[in-house]
């Protein structure tokens, strides 16, 4: 059984001018078989798409991050209709609030999550959210969206960083939580400490790549290959053998993201 890596970028650049054959390739000999590779502004829909169809278990999504919410409007969302019935598009995302860089205006932030969230509701698919600094606003958002959403799955908080209240109101509500990198990093121990009390049956794992490369290497641009050094982590944090972690982060993936 091999990992998944539920969150990466494989149409950013590369260490050495790696492209998607090389990484998917790598990320499949270190025991990694499926990728998601993550939409995140309208410039970057048809990349991600044309990935996924290139490789039998690559699968993408669509959304705005909340960086680039500034470039929403009702034509954006139209576009994005059609493109979320490809068999391939697994979610709405990533989408969300980030008040640490505030790239784009919080009002515009909260109307255009709102907004993706609304049409994973009218699509019936999951979402991949971005949180960062925002949670008081973020949450009340989900909750709404929880309430709404018939779907088999409402989706992730990726990347997880945020405190251990919002951790457990998303857990009490239905997401998902998955942890990157970060995970390893020195500076995590909180981080470490909130990932032995979450459930089993609601953690995955990612890498963001190609950022927060985990520890042992650090200063290097993240692969998705490198998703197995968070999965030993948090194994070691759960204090349970590496290869129940790859199964249970495995049904959980294809939970989430209803994935064959």
């Amino acid at each position: 059984m091999n990992l998944i890596d539920t969150h990466c970028h494989l149409d950013y650049e590369y260490d050495g001018g790696k492209g998607p054959e090389q990484l998917v390739k790598e990320a499949l000999d270190s025991g990694v078989d499926t990728l998601i590779t993550i939409g995140t502004e309208p410039a970057n829909f048809d990349a991600v798409r044309e990935i996924s169809e290139r490789f039998p278990h690559v699968y993408h999504t669509i959304g705005v991050h909340p960086h680039d919410a500034s470039k929403v409007d009702a034509s954006v969302l139209a576009d994005m209709r059609p493109r979320l019935a490809h068999p391939k598009c697994v979610a709405i995302g990533e989408i969300g609030l980030d008040y640490y860089y505030e790239h784009s205006d919080r009002k515009k932030q909260q109307a255009e999550c709102a907004a993706q969230l609304e049409l994973a509701v009218e699509a019936k698919k999951p979402v991949v959210i971005h949180s960062r600094d925002g949670e008081e606003d973020l949450l009340p958002l989900l909750r709404e969206y929880a309430a709404k959403q018939k779907g088999p799955s409402l989706g992730v908080i990726h990347c997880f960083s945020g405190t251990d209240g919002f951790a457990q109101a998303c857990i009490d509500l239905g997401f998902f939580i998955s942890f990157s990198g970060i995970l390893t990093f020195k500076n995590s121990e909180p981080l470490r400490e909130l990932a032995k009390t979450l459930p089993l049956d609601r953690i995955l794992v990612e890498t963001d790549a190609p950022f927060l490369a985990p520890v042992p290497l650090r200063g290097k641009k993240c692969e998705p290959s490198m998703v197995k050094h968070t999965a030993l982590k948090l194994a070691e944090i759960r204090g349970i053998p590496f290869e129940e972690l790859v199964r249970i982060t495995r049904e959980n993936s294809m939970r989430c993201f209803q994935l064959n």
